[in-house]
């Protein structure tokens, strides 16, 4: 029995060494095969190394370094497919392929690559989208912009036609929220897109209350207003549909909010303005004409930055400049 037992042992020694030696040889074709542009079959052969080595109790060196190195070349396979079919411009192809390099990468703890993959998702969804939106199937476009969206929100390019796509369906929410999220990248890489997209948002911003105003529907510019994603704005507009409903005194009692949500030394320079106009307009009448006055002086000089800066001087001009006799 016992020289049976023994026997055993040496045949279970001798499987787990040819397993781990078959791991090994079959990393090398997978290899051979993604180098000959064979990459089907290499991917078949890197997850089966994979599945093998989970079934290892002991793993050697050569068994762990084959199965590390399946893992890379599993995500590699999956990206270059991802690139043949998206230079064929097969988009939906090639979207599967890096999918799936994403996932795998994810699930190896490659972040890096598992973002990169997600990037070129993005670019799949871009190139696909750009044909709509360049004819001005913006319903098409925001369907395909909006999935490449989700899947690498840093694709500015992209983002920006969403947002372009969104405004030109009358979507106006929907394009302030995806400019208000570029407006938050960081602005040493991403400056150019953050100028494009609050320009964006504040002219189409302007558009919507133009309408509104036609309409005298300050409470509806207000109520717009109030569904902004990005306060700083939302402010602004706030601040100049009082200022349209003549409500100077709600003006100047929602100042310190309005300022206090402002990022920028402009967004802060129109805060001042407008309640410089609110003070400005109850001179006249008040009983301490004087101190409104001053009070509008205060916050006239306060605009220092953006577009508001030289109406700003002018006013200052008049309020400071003797009457004649």
């Amino acid at each position: 029995m016992k020289k049976l037992f023994l026997t055993v042992v040496a045949l279970v020694g001798a499987t787990s060494l040819f397993a781990q030696t078959d791991i090994v040889a079959t990393f090398q074709q997978g290899l051979a095969n993604a180098k000959g542009g064979n990459l089907t079959e290499a991917l078949e052969q890197f997850n089966s190394v994979i599945d093998a080595y989970y079934d290892l109790e002991e793993p050697d060196a050569n068994a762990e370094k084959a199965f590390a190195g399946a893992k890379r070349y599993v995500v590699t396979c999956y990206n270059m497919l991802g690139g043949k079919a998206f230079n064929a411009k097969d988009y939906d192809t090639a979207v599967g392929y890096f999918t799936q390099a994403a996932d795998a990468a994810e699930l190896y703890d490659d972040i890096a690559n598992a973002n990169k993959n997600r990037s070129f998702i993005g670019k799949c969804f871009e190139a696909k989208g750009a044909d709509a939106f360049n004819s001005g199937d913006y319903k098409t476009a925001i369907e395909v912009f909006s999935q490449g969206y989700a899947a690498d929100n840093r694709n500015t390019s992209m983002a920006l036609n969403l947002a372009e796509s969104y405004f030109k369906s009358d979507m106006y929410q929907e394009g302030m929220k995806v400019c208000s999220e570029i407006a938050k990248l960081n602005p040493d890489k991403f400056e150019e897109a953050i100028a494009a997209a609050n320009e964006k948002m504040d002219m189409y911003t302007n558009n919507e209350v133009a309408k509104l105003q036609m309409a005298k529907d300050y409470d509806g510019i207000i109520a717009m207003a109030e569904q902004l994603p990005d306060a700083a704005m939302a402010q602004k507009v706030i601040m100049q549909a009082y200022y349209g409903k003549k409500n100077f005194d709600k003006m100047i009692e929602i100042y310190d909010e309005a300022l206090a949500a402002q990022t920028t030394d402009e967004g802060r320079s129109d805060i001042h303005y407008w309640v410089g106009v609110a003070y400005n307009e109850k001179i006249e009448g008040a009983v301490n004409a004087e101190i409104v006055k001053n009070q509008a002086l205060t916050a006239f000089r306060k605009v220092t930055a953006g577009k508001n800066v030289e109406n700003a001087k002018s006013v200052i001009q008049q309020l400071t400049t003797p009457a004649a006799m």
